[in-house]
């Protein structure tokens, strides 16, 4: 309030500078200021109106000076600037769990496959053995039926023919040394239709199909089990996989959370998906190799037949039987 009086003061005999009759009314500086003075008001930006604004300076908006009558320095206005937004800075427990993105090719594939084997369980690591053995085994089989010349049919027909035309020697020569299944069975049926009675012939010839038939029919049978105790494993991982989402639950009571049900019953159905996925390219497989054996068996019979149904060949070009079946 003595400050506001001061600078009220000081402007009242700053009017007096310029108009003498207003000089005799002011008051002394020593005396009460206030007796008989109103207060101008207050402008809005902080400064003072005065009764003689037409007369009257007007005052710059600023610090009032202080009693010793020093003015401190006003300093310039800054330019107002836009005020940043401070960032949001969440406390630990509220911030937010971040997840790792996936690293790309053969390191997040590697990754995916081990999270999968970790949350399904014990009975995932079973299937995955019998993947690989799967695996394993559709290539070992097929690699086996190509060596074994499961779809060569040119060699062995070619023979059969020159057997009907009655040229034994050329149809022995054109199967001499050949190792597919065809070509052995009517080399066999050949030589035993040329050395034994026909009785005799007949057993020999079926006793080599059933050899060279039992022989490619390995691993069949192995392929069969894969298919049929995969999907139960997968079934066993699920049901196991319930047992333990409900435990979870009937732990939890009343604060039970259907996430935590929810996440059971999905990581218990991975099994289940995981046995599917083996036993289907396993009974697909089986079922592929069982047709091969079974066009090879029917072209195993169809050579027989033709071999004993052609009449027998005479001596031909110098030759005799004998020859010809020792051969």
């Amino acid at each position: 309030m003595a400050i506001r009086q001061a600078v009220i003061a000081l402007a009242l005999l700053g009017t007096t500078v310029g108009d003498p009759a207003l000089a005799q009314q002011a008051p002394q500086l020593g005396g009460d200021i206030s007796t008989g003075l109103a207060v101008p008001p207050e402008a809005p930006g902080g400064g003072i109106v005065l009764p003689q604004a037409d007369r009257a300076p007007v005052l710059a908006e600023g610090p009032a000076p202080d009693m010793a009558g020093q003015t401190p320095a006003v300093e310039a206005p800054e330019t107002a600037q836009p005020a940043t937004p401070l960032p949001e800075i969440l406390p630990p427990e509220m911030t937010p769990e971040t997840t790792p993105a996936p690293r790309p090719g053969l390191a997040g594939a590697y990754d995916r496959a081990g999270a999968f084997l970790v949350n399904g369980g014990p009975a995932i690591w079973a299937i995955a053995a019998l993947s690989v053995v799967t695996v394993a085994l559709i290539l070992w089989k097929a690699w086996r039926l190509v060596l074994a010349g499961a779809w060569s049919r040119r060699m062995s027909r070619r023979a059969v023919e020159a057997w009907e035309a009655g040229d034994a020697a050329a149809a022995l020569s054109a199967i001499e040394g050949r190792k597919g299944l065809r070509s052995r069975l009517a080399r066999a049926a050949m030589q035993a239709r040329l050395g034994l009675s026909e009785d005799a012939a007949r057993e020999e010839t079926s006793r080599v199909a059933r050899g060279l038939l039992a022989s490619q029919g390995s691993a069949l049978r192995a392929l069969e089990l894969i298919s049929t105790i995969a999907p139960l494993l997968g079934l066993l991982g699920t049901v196991m996989g319930m047992i333990a989402a409900f435990q979870a639950l009937q732990e939890a009571g009343s604060r039970a959370d259907p996430s935590m049900l929810a996440g059971g019953i999905w990581e218990a159905l991975l099994t289940t998906a995981a046995g599917m996925a083996v036993a289907i390219p396993a009974s697909a497989a089986l079922t592929w190799f069982e047709a091969v054996l079974d066009s090879l068996r029917n072209d195993l019979e169809d050579l027989s037949a033709r071999i004993f149904v052609a009449e027998l060949p005479g001596e031909r070009r110098g030759g005799s039987l004998a020859s010809l079946a020792a051969q």
